[in-house]
């Protein structure tokens, strides 16, 4: 049994949580589930930093205690975590007496050793970072990292002989080329070592800051916060945990590398500790565009997205959306796109058509005896040795979103194989035991689909193999592991499909935009009659401002042009589109466009989806239900008239004919 140690970073006891913290949080937690499923022995850490001047300045605000503060709003933390699943193994708080006396104990060790000294120092202090900047640092002569005002202060303090370090951070670096991942942030790291490196201030003066850990060989000082928080990695291993040092990973955002780096790696020499085997520092989210700050409302609020959505899909699209080590973008419409087509369309299709429909019509509800394995069979067998090694691969290497593709490439082969082998073709003539087959290895699919998806949904993989009658995950990739004449169940849909944005997060997006300051009105152009008009060029066009036109003899009237050529498409374009047959179950008109239907259209899916159509001259809403048609279901979602239309169904000619596969096909299956 192998060990392994995540941790995420000590997220600071003043903070509201936010999606920031919620994604470091689920990576660490989704690494650290994976490895247990795998059988190994895992310790997972999160907690809060506790101590500092912020902190004091804040509990005084309140007429608290700087402990009273920290008790009071720690638990904001430890709340998000139970409702997104979190399942650290040790929360630790920089307040908890076992950390404090860690602290001290290493503090005096290295004051011992001669690593610590005393001695004056004058810098630029911001009290937003807790930190000294040299003059080059500050940006408009303000913080970098907070933009707030700093102040010259000329103070004794105790320093930690960091720069002795330099040389062995490099040779330790350039041995060890994946402790710093990703590639961009290991380079960062070996430019900020090609400056000399200076020593690390490691006290405040209680007279200035009294909240904090007291250095035990001076009373009159306490301990620097980032070398109190950074220690916390090492002092939650006390009592018996101390063999999971090194850790595997810290996952931390990339604006503390500096800390988890430079100075920690250095500390731990000075104290005679292994560096950590990785650090990994992900990138930043935006929101719709613009970085998240509380003064332009658009801060989002994992609470808010839990609430409208469940934690397993919110889990879901923070890890899958973007690679994991660069910044991305967290756009609500995207979410909501990202949630139907993935989850509600690609997997609900995959368990629904076999587990609601064709088993409980066909097979009596249970789970089919196995039958001689065809191309087919073996070629999805193939797909799913493939897809579990790239999921183990990437997962274990951090690399969420090529593990969930690699996993979706199973749920995808596992609805191609339902059309290409039509099991509805099987059952009409009869071939039950092929029938039987075929609706077995779909089951298999979706048992390896669940089981893996347990290191990240903390309830819907298991609603996934309870389906199947299955209370724990079975990693196996082979197509041969679920017994014959077990009942399966449908049970209700795992992610119903979501025609618009949730109530409360229209509500928030338009709070947001109310409080966003207008936009700056563009300077107008003027032109001047003396300045002669430039050559268009690819940096200069031609205006098609009239006003910038030159006076000239009107042109004679060019030849009407020949209607150009359709622009000819490669199959991957084509491949692009997904088409299905649907079955319209309910029709409306429009209640404000005389020309629009409503239109209610089973695919397939746990739930029919809302089209709305521009057919009402040529159809009526009863003369469409019952009618099989044909859908593209993978357009983009539009709000036609007040209205959601979520696909397009396919019409031919002005009488808009409607195109149909056959009332024999059922609704849902793949059109190639």
């Amino acid at each position: 049994m192998a060990r392994f140690y995540v941790t995420t970073p000590i997220y600071y006891v003043n903070d509201v949580p936010h999606i920031g913290h919620a994604y470091t949080t689920v990576a660490a937690d989704t690494v650290a589930r994976w490895r247990r499923l795998r059988g190994d022995d895992v310790m997972f850490l999160t907690g809060t930093d506790e101590h500092g001047q912020k902190v004091l300045r804040a509990a005084e605000k309140k007429g608290l205690t700087p402990q009273q503060h920290a008790d009071d709003t720690h638990i904001r933390y430890k709340q998000l975590w139970e409702r997104l699943g979190i399942t650290h193994d040790h929360f630790l708080r920089t307040t908890d007496a076992a950390h404090q006396a860690f602290v001290q104990a290493q503090l005096q060790k290295l004051h011992d050793a001669g690593e610590l000294y005393t001695a004056e120092y004058s810098g630029w202090y911001s009290t937003s970072a807790e930190r000294f900047w040299a003059e080059e640092e500050l940006v408009d002569g303000k913080c970098p990292d907070s933009g707030q005002p700093v102040e010259w202060i000329t103070e004794k303090n105790w320093f930690f002989k960091m720069g002795a370090y330099q040389e062995r951070l490099l040779a330790h670096i350039a041995a060890n080329p994946d402790c710093i991942q990703p590639e961009l942030r290991r380079n960062e790291v070996l430019g900020y070592l090609k400056k000399p490196l200076g020593d690390l201030c490691i006290s405040r003066p209680k007279a200035r800051m009294s909240w904090g850990i007291p250095l035990p060989f001076d009373p009159d000082y306490v301990t620097y916060v980032w070398f109190d928080a950074l220690s916390n990695y090492l002092s939650a291993l006390q009592g018996g945990r101390e063999a999971f040092w090194p850790a595997d990973y810290h996952i931390i955002g990339k604006d503390i590398l500096t800390f988890h780096t430079v100075y920690w790696f250095s500390m731990l020499f000075a104290m005679g500790f292994e560096p950590p085997k990785r650090v990994y520092a992900h990138g930043w989210w935006m929101v719709e565009g613009q970085k998240m700050s509380k003064s332009l409302g658009n801060v989002v609020s994992p609470h808010m997205l839990v609430d409208s959505y469940g934690a397993d899909a919110v889990r879901y699209f923070l890890l899958r959306e973007i690679p994991f080590g660069g910044d991305g973008d967290f756009a609500h419409q995207a979410f909501l796109v990202r949630y139907n087509a993935d989850l509600a369309n690609d997997l609900g299709n995959l368990g629904h058509r076999v587990l609601a429909t064709m088993l409980p019509r066909w097979m009596g509800g249970v789970v089919p005896e196995s039958g001689p394995a065809t191309d087919a069979d073996l070629a999805l067998a193939a797909v799913a040795k493939r897809a579990t090694e790239g999921f183990d691969t990437n997962l274990s290497a951090l690399q969420f979103r090529q593990a969930l593709e690699s996993l979706w490439e199973l749920v995808r082969a596992g609805n191609k194989y339902v059309d290409s082998e039509e099991p509805w073709a099987l059952n009409k003539r009869g071939d039950t035991a092929r029938l039987g087959a075929v609706l077995r290895n779909v089951l298999e699919v979706w048992r390896i689909v669940g089981s893996h998806l347990a290191c990240l949904w903390p309830t819907k993989s298991g609603e996934m193999l309870a389906k199947l009658g299955l209370t724990e995950p079975d990693l196996t990739p082979t197509l041969d592991r679920l017994v014959a004449g077990s009942p399966v169940s449908a049970g209700d849909p795992l992610f119903p499909r979501l025609l618009e944005l949730p109530p409360a997060i229209q509500a928030a997006l338009e709070a947001a935009r109310a409080a966003a300051p207008p936009p700056e009105p563009k300077p107008k152009k003027t032109f001047k009659a003396d300045k002669a008009a430039p050559a268009p060029s690819l940096e200069n066009p031609v205006s098609t401002d009239p006003a910038a036109a030159p006076l000239a003899a009107p042109a004679a009237p060019a030849a009407p042009a020949a209607p150009a050529a359709p622009a000819l498409i490669e199959y991957d374009d084509f491949a692009k589109v997904q088409l299905r047959t649907g079955k319209i179950v309910k029709a409306e008109r429009h209640p404000k466009a005389d020309r629009l239907l409503i239109l209610q259209v089973d695919v397939g899916e746990p739930e029919p989806r809302q089209i709305v159509a521009g057919i009402a001259a040529t159809h009526t809403p009863e003369s469409l239900v019952g009618q099989s048609i044909v859908v593209v279901v993978n357009l983009k979602p539009a709000k036609l008239r007040g209205e959601i239309s979520n696909g397009m169904l396919l019409a031919a000619g002005d009488s808009a004919a409607l195109l149909s596969a056959g009332a024999d096909v059922p609704p849902g299956t793949g059109i190639k």
